[in-house]
């Protein structure tokens, strides 16, 4: 599906967004070729500068690019063919990043999944996209034991979390840790990272396959606009297209500035800005595969970023942070996204900003998996607390009446819609929802339609978001789906009906809450609640997990006989209210 690169705006839509960035009228085109190609042609002007950095182990662009290559090399030889579906199941280590690219380089798609997935989560992502391989942390192992026989994975590429580390780190790693995970007793269907390097020294055969900008590249996993997970296809030119977005933007970047890669490689947030526009750029990816809230001072110290990018509930952690020796002055940019921030909180982060030395303020971007990751920031002189801004050069924005494609005048609230390069090939195998998703409009272009409320300010352009349409809930800037979580449940024998909703948490933002009525016969034993929470733990990721359980007898009903969730929210703030009070 081919994607437009350039909009035009109507004159009824007063926000001529192109005019906003330096130079006005911004022609944007989208990077020709592979994801792999677009790091590859800058690698000559980087002679010496490092690419990414993990635990006391820097490795320089050319170094990276061998370390793709040889990759490359070793999928081929394991017989990885190009359109063919590989998983990738890691957090942010070199292996993840390196299988990326290599996987592009060889024509292959690349499926990044959690490895905090449920076992029944990964089964269902490898047969739901048809992969072939894994390339996966180690620790993972178990998990994946029982049931990759009934995939079509015919090989499984370990990885150990210590493989990058400098050699102190490592010998650490593997005293503290590493001997601790269980290891397969047979082999055969399963490879050590560096046995799957060393097959490929040997292969002599094709490497590199020509692809363009349609070509997919990768799937990313989410909800959707629906809150039903789902394969988000994107091409090279959706990435690619992105990265040129945000080098446009973050014009103080230069080679060699650092940038925090918190977020996480499965996200697209994280793959997309933290990592593939990063080193479009440029500068050098630091690598940290888990967030430690309680020493992120200690983080910053070390890493001195340029760039930190991240969700609400790490600024929160942010401000936790006492150490009146942190010295943030070579900070340039700092973006939240994956979920709402608060002016409040955007406030206090600016507050906190200064009096560590820096001049960098809080921007919000918004976005989602199927526009790649990131599409709108508020962004220079239109960074205005509360707002999401404008959208990238190349996109565009409109607000429409909710389930419709009649356009609302600027001020008035409605589902968000965007349309330009980043915005998906489609669900994979899934049409119906992808026509859903995107739909052609009365103005002959292709529109994502979000599931997000908000307006365009009318004397300016800026976009603000609202609320979302359907009932996802963002904790910790994850996507959490109460459909999912209610089939869980409502599969246990005991369970009659389970309504799940989203209540706050003080870091978190929101977590899910399982409500629950059980069969007549059945009462709410502690060994129930128990094999409730057990069925949970194997059938759900762990940020996906119910943060409280509640059994009633019955449920709110509206008078047409559906769950009142509004009520159910009402009841929730109320008895939120109560227990402050009684503080």
């Amino acid at each position: 599906m081919k994607i437009l690169e350039l909009l035009n705006f109507k004159k009824k839509n007063k926000a001529i967004w192109n005019e906003y960035y330096k130079g006005g009228n911004v022609k944007f085109k989208v990077p020709e070729g592979s994801i792999y190609n677009l790091i590859k042609n800058q690698v000559p002007e980087r002679d010496g500068f490092i690419a990414y950095s993990y635990f006391g182990h820097s490795v320089t662009y050319k170094d990276f690019m061998k370390q793709i290559d040889a990759a490359a090399r070793a999928f081929r030889s394991q017989g990885i063919r190009k359109g063919d579906v590989v998983t990738i199941c890691m957090p942010n280590t070199p292996e993840a990043l390196i299988s990326f690219y290599a996987l592009n380089k060889i024509g292959a798609i690349a499926s990044m999944i959690h490895p905090l997935s449920s076992e029944q989560e990964i089964k269902n992502y490898l047969i739901n996209t048809n992969s072939v391989m894994m390339v996966m942390i180690d620790l993972c192992y178990e998990k994946v034991a029982g049931i990759i026989k009934e995939t079509d994975v015919y090989k499984t590429i370990l990885v150990s979390a210590g493989s990058s580390m400098s050699i102190p780190m490592k010998l650490g790693y593997i005293f503290t840790k590493s001997y601790k995970i269980k290891k397969p007793y047979f082999k055969g269907e399963y490879m050590y990272w560096r046995d799957f390097i060393a097959k490929g020294n040997n292969y002599k055969g094709k490497v590199e396959f020509e692809t363009d900008s349609d070509t997919p590249a990768v799937i990313l996993h989410s909800g959707g606009t629906t809150g039903t997970p789902k394969g988000i296809v994107l091409s090279n030119g959706n990435f690619n297209a992105e990265a040129e977005q945000i080098k446009m933007l973050f014009t103080k970047l230069e080679p060699n500035d650092r940038v925090l890669a918190i977020m996480p490689v499965f996200h697209a947030f994280g793959l997309g800005v933290s990592m593939h526009a990063v080193l479009h750029i440029g500068a050098s990816v630091d690598l940290i595969p888990q967030f430690d809230a309680k020493h992120f001072d200690k983080l910053l110290m070390k890493h001195d970023p340029s760039i930190i990018v991240g969700v609400p509930t790490l600024f929160e952690a942010l401000l936790n942070t006492n150490n009146k020796k942190l010295d943030l002055s070579k900070l340039k940019y700092v973006i939240c996204g994956g979920d709402s921030l608060t002016e409040s909180l955007g406030n206090k982060v600016n507050e906190f900003l200064l009096d560590h030395k820096s001049d960098a303020t809080i921007m919000q971007g918004y976005g989602l998996s199927e526009a790649s990751g990131a599409a709108i920031l508020a962004y220079g002189d239109y960074n205005v607390l509360g707002s999401i801004g404008i959208p990238f050069p190349g996109n565009s924005v409109k607000i429409v009446r909710p389930h419709t494609q009649d356009e609302l005048p600027n001020g008035e609230i409605g589902e968000i819609c965007i349309s330009g390069p980043t915005v998906m090939m489609g669900y994979y195998n899934n049409e119906v929802e992808t026509n859903d998703a995107l739909q052609i409009h009365k103005d002959k272009m292709l529109w994502l339609h979000t599931g997000d409320m908000g307006y365009i300010r009318e004397e300016d352009g800026i976009i603000f978001y609202q609320s979302r349409l359907k009932r996802m809930i963002i904790s910790s800037g994850y996507n959490v789906y109460p459909q999912q979580i209610e089939t869980v449940i409502e599969s246990h024998e005991a369970v009659m009906k389970c309504t799940v909703i989203g209540i706050p948490h003080k870091y978190k933002v929101q977590v899910a809450k399982a409500i629950i009525v059980l069969k007549s016969g059945y009462t709410d034993t502690s060994a129930i609640k128990k094999s409730i929470k057990e069925l949970c733990e194997k059938n759900l990721a762990r940020f996906s997990l119910p943060y409280e359980y509640e059994f009633r007898e019955s449920l709110p009903k509206t008078l047409i006989g559906k769950v009142d969730f509004k009520k159910l929210a009402e009841e929730e703030e109320e008895t939120a209210k109560e227990k402050g009070n009684k503080k």
